[in-house]
């Protein structure tokens, strides 16, 4: 990926390029950004509400019933984390991999990563009902002495998306200095003190550029492995139960694949609506998209690969119980459930085999939308389908989700939102020094002869 197309188009030098994306947080903001806004702190305040009825009343208020113990907040758990995994594969491991293309949307992509996990570690806080408690799942000495149960799937996913949480903050802000401190240096008053404070000092010398750089390759190096972590960790909260559907060895790469699909299709919802906003289309170009595209298709591809895997792994095992669970995912009372997830997870990403679907953006955004629908929905049909109906026929039942599951669920974007919308209010959404690095000027040696970054 790569080759000699266009990185930056328009003609952009260094000066025109801070004008640009420092202006989005120095100028006037667009009427468009207090109306998102209001509707982001609508479906917050959404979120505050159902939780605070959840805590009032407990976790009756959800529809979860037996055998369907985990219900949607699990569900909403899993969805988040995925969502964040791309803004870490996108900046850490597509540095390691020397990919310019990556710098006009590695900033917000972190920024995605870190609130689409706060938004995930809402829900193993409140689905245990008395959130009051919550310091149980930490590792931490408590007045009756009791410690975590460390066998607890609860407490793997503390500690993986923790880890993540941790790392990819220390990454998003490591990578912010360079451009807080070119804000700090056109700010003025009140603003300027508090993006010096954050800048940390930082002057552009070559000896703060080469300790930046070390500091920069160690948290992607840490980073790097962490993708694959933690949705391991998540998939292995299932795989290691008896529960038929569940115990399979292909969840952790099916987990993180899909992890990765999802994650990839937010970043280019976000792209597609920040760019036309803010009219960045001269940086995050359509030949950025179009990578993204091949890496949804991929993704996409080989979800749909391991979909068919679980089906042959359920009937070479020769365990009854295992096939009925396939069966019923595709043909049973949730087959509505299953049959969207497939539509939407391997069949629509499809459509990237063509060159021209790749490059059109109104197909890219809604294919971008129908990614996300698909992957709540595999959460949805992996958790639900194999609890309703398990061992005992007797103790099937039928699972729906109350008014307070959707409601928490729909607020749970409302919390997401508002952090993203603050974060392209205040901070710089692309990262400018690194941008500047794949300009003409940042290589004497060759200019493109079309007058552009190459």
């Amino acid at each position: 990926m790569g080759g000699d197309e266009l990185l930056v188009t328009g003609g952009h030098t260094f000066s025109t390029l801070t004008d640009k994306v420092s202006g989005i947080v120095e100028t006037q903001t667009p009427p468009k950004w207090y109306l998102l806004f209001a509707m982001a702190v609508s479906g917050l305040m959404v979120l505050l509400g159902a939780i605070g009825w959840l805590v009032w009343e407990g976790t009756g208020v959800w529809g979860l019933n037996n055998p369907v113990g985990w219900g949607w907040a699990i569900v909403n758990f899993v969805f988040w984390v995925g969502i964040g995994h791309a803004g870490t594969l996108i900046s850490a491991i597509l540095f390691l991999l020397r990919q310019q293309w990556r710098t006009a949307i590695n900033r917000f992509a972190e920024a995605m990563t870190i609130f689409a996990v706060i938004s995930a570690l809402v829900f193993p806080g409140i689905h245990v009902g008395r959130i009051w408690l919550a310091y149980y799942m930490f590792p931490v000495p408590n007045q009756m002495l009791i410690w975590p149960n460390f066998r607890s799937p609860l407490l793997w996913d503390i500690f993986a998306v923790g880890t993540y949480f941790t790392v990819s903050t220390l990454f998003w802000y490591v990578g912010l200095i360079p451009d807080l401190a070119t804000l700090r240096d056109r700010a003025t008053k009140v603003r300027k003190k508090v993006l010096g404070f954050f800048a940390l000092g930082w002057r552009g010398g070559n000896r703060q550029w080469q300790h930046y750089e070390k500091a920069y390759l160690m948290l992607a190096g840490l980073a790097t492995p962490l993708v694959l972590s933690v949705h391991s960790v998540v998939a292995t909260d299932f795989a290691t139960s008896m529960v038929p559907g569940w115990h399979t060895t292909i969840f952790p790469p099916y987990f993180v694949a899909g992890a990765v699909f999802s994650g990839f299709g937010m970043v280019m919802t976000l792209a597609i609506i920040a760019r036309k906003i803010y009219g960045l289309e001269d940086i995050i170009t359509v030949n950025h998209l179009e990578k993204m595209n091949k890496i949804i298709l991929v993704t996409g591809s080989m979800v749909g690969y391991a979909y068919m895997t679980e089906f042959f792994i359920a009937w070479y095992s020769g365990n009854e119980f295992e096939v009925f669970a396939f069966i019923n995912r595709a043909f049973g009372p949730y087959a509505w459930a299953y049959w969207i997830m497939f539509t939407c997870n391997v069949i629509t990403p499809q459509i990237f085999w063509f060159k021209k679907v790749r490059r059109s953006i109104p197909i890219m955004f809604v294919a971008s939308i129908f990614v996300n629908i698909g992957m709540w929905f595999e959460r949805f049909v992996i958790t639900v389908t194999s609890l309703s109906r398990d061992y005992l026929p007797s103790s099937w039942d039928y699972y729906s989700p109350s008014i307070w599951d959707i409601l928490t669920f729909v607020g749970s974007f409302g919390l997401f939102f508002t952090f993203f919308l603050l974060f392209l209010r205040f901070l710089p959404m692309v990262a400018l020094s690194e941008v500047k690095g794949v300009l003409p000027e940042a290589d004497p040696h060759y200019y493109h002869k079309d007058g552009g970054a190459k």
